[in-house]
């Protein structure tokens, strides 16, 4: 029988080792990522009054393309930016949920850099 390592628990922990070391404020929240198979999540969050500011996704219902891919990541990532410039956010620090900065999470985070974001 083999042993399979487990993915999700892998990448939890190492999601929790960064979130040891990085924090959101009001003034410069943190960008959280979440992918999953078919689509992709983004918010920025406010850890010392542990409330979202902004949240982008590709299971919104204007969001009518596959949310599995590249180009559905940078847009969930300009969405965002557009966002958080409707409340004056321009500073974020990312947080990449403990995925490889690479593909799809790359992606969002370079949409929401063209969007205006700063990180």
């Amino acid at each position: 029988m083999v042993n399979r390592p487990d993915s999700n628990k892998a990448r939890r922990k190492r999601h929790a080792r960064v979130r040891a070391k990085i924090s959101g404020t009001a003034a410069c929240p943190r960008l959280d990522v979440f992918r999953s198979l078919q689509h992709i999540y983004a918010q920025l969050i406010d850890d010392v009054a542990g409330v979202t500011l902004v949240a982008a996704s590709t299971t919104e219902k204007d969001f009518t393309e596959y949310g599995g891919n590249k180009a559905a990541a940078r847009a969930v990532g300009k969405l965002l930016a557009e966002r958080a410039a409707e409340k004056n956010i321009k500073d974020v620090v990312f947080d990449r949920g403990g995925y490889v900065y690479h593909g799809r999470v790359a992606e969002l985070a370079e949409g929401a850099r063209e969007g205006g974001l700063n990180f």
